[in-house]
């Protein structure tokens, strides 16, 4: 009886162990399927439609023999639209620019078909962001005010092989953009940058100022860190992904052209000028940069950045100010006391003594500061190697 009853129960347990495994492997299955359509329709919808869609269009058209797991798919699929990345992306900040974004889109649109086209309203009040979704592009929005603030969201949230940066002003036209998104995506270049003052912009730009600063800013960078950039301040570029992702985005207004400009040449990366034609705004578009301040900040930026990049040639050229002025004013008093063997200005002595000691500071400070640059130098070499690894991941999985 008891054997009877051990081999009945050891007969439950087997039957209980098959079923366990077919319902596991049953579930993996589904697991499997379900993975493999999320990533199918996550991709198929991305590159044909490149846009966003809500959930109710959605589960009305793609989902209706899938009541039980719509939910889930519409979740996972959308999750999918956004993390992947798009081969080229139209990068275009926008702020109260009404009578010109739908063209700009349509003309984006136009010259680059496969692309998907953003704009990131920022904080327009005119109605700008309804008219670029109407024509077509992908509406996000930036809440801090700012043109780098706005800058800095586009870079963190999308992914592309390649992006094309242009003003929503229409005062780029985009019949040179296939060829600056060709030299990134072909000739594996960093930045491209579209040069404007060597084509119409001294004739079409209205404002004496504006070209006086775009030239003094252009000698002024090129002079402090050796470089042969032909336009600074443009908003007309295309970027690679390894710039894009190791670019630290600091500024929060239209100094941030400049920034992205010299830290491209300061850490070597790959620049290649494009010209490119300019027209002026039309009749009733206003200008949001202002002369004087922006210009200010723009001159401020470039000083701050070459404290930094360049310590030594920084703190070295105060040395030798602050040691010129301290030799200047102690050699009087060294022939004074050559001659008559007396210390009679002792005030003037004890000033060029704390000169002289302030510029031994000054060129110690810039040793220790280039050799900490050199460190940081090097931790965005290896900074760049991760952003190429993210990148070939990403690339295979498009």
């Amino acid at each position: 009886m008891q054997y009877a009853f051990d081999k009945m129960h050891m007969h439950i347990i087997s039957e209980m162990d098959a079923e366990y495994n077919f319902l596991y492997l049953t579930s993996s299955k589904i697991y499997t399927i379900i993975r493999s359509i999320r990533v199918s329709l996550s991709e198929r919808m991305h590159r044909q439609y490149k846009k966003e869609f809500p959930a109710e269009t959605l589960s009305k058209n793609r989902f209706a023999i899938l009541p039980g797991l719509s939910n889930f798919l519409l979740v996972q699929v959308q999750k999918g639209a956004e993390t992947s990345m798009d081969r080229i992306a139209v990068l275009i900040p926008c702020y109260n620019e009404a009578q010109t974004i739908e063209k700009v889109v349509t003309d984006a649109k136009a010259a680059l078909p496969d692309a998907a086209v953003y704009v990131y309203d920022n904080n327009s009040t005119d109605g700008s962001g309804e008219l670029a979704k109407t024509a077509g592009a992908i509406v996000r929005h930036e809440y801090m005010q700012g043109k780098g603030n706005v800058i800095r969201r586009m870079f963190r949230e999308i992914d592309a092989e390649c992006y094309l940066m242009i003003d929503g002003d229409d005062t780029y036209p985009l019949n040179c953009a296939a060829e600056m998104v060709d030299k990134v995506l072909s000739h594996k270049t960093d930045m491209v940058i579209g040069d404007r003052l060597s084509s119409t912009y001294f004739t079409q730009n209205k404002r004496p100022f504006h070209n006086f600063g775009n030239s003094l800013v252009r000698s002024s960078i090129n002079c402090l860190f050796h470089s042969d950039v032909k336009d600074i301040m443009t908003g007309y570029r295309a970027f690679s992904y390894n710039f894009v992702k190791t670019f630290p985005v600091l500024s929060r207004g239209f100094e941030i052209e400049t920034e992205m400009t010299i830290h491209a040449v300061y850490n070597h990366m790959q620049l290649e000028n494009l010209v490119v034609d300019y027209k002026d705004r039309p009749e009733g578009s206003v200008s949001k940069l202002s002369t004087y301040s922006d210009g200010f900040k723009v001159l401020r930026m470039i000083l701050r950045l070459f404290k930094n990049y360049r310590p030594m040639a920084f703190y070295g050229l105060i040395s030798f100010v602050l040691f010129a002025f301290a030799i200047g004013f102690f050699l009087p008093v060294l022939g004074e006391f050559l001659r008559t063997g007396l210390v009679l200005k002792f005030p003037t002595l004890f000033v060029c003594c704390f000169t002289a000691l302030a510029g031994i500071i000054s060129l110690f400070s810039g040793l220790i500061l280039s050799n900490l640059n050199q460190k940081n130098r090097r931790d965005f070499e290896i900074s760049l190697m991760e952003a190429d690894s993210r990148f070939r991941e990403k690339k295979a999985l498009r």
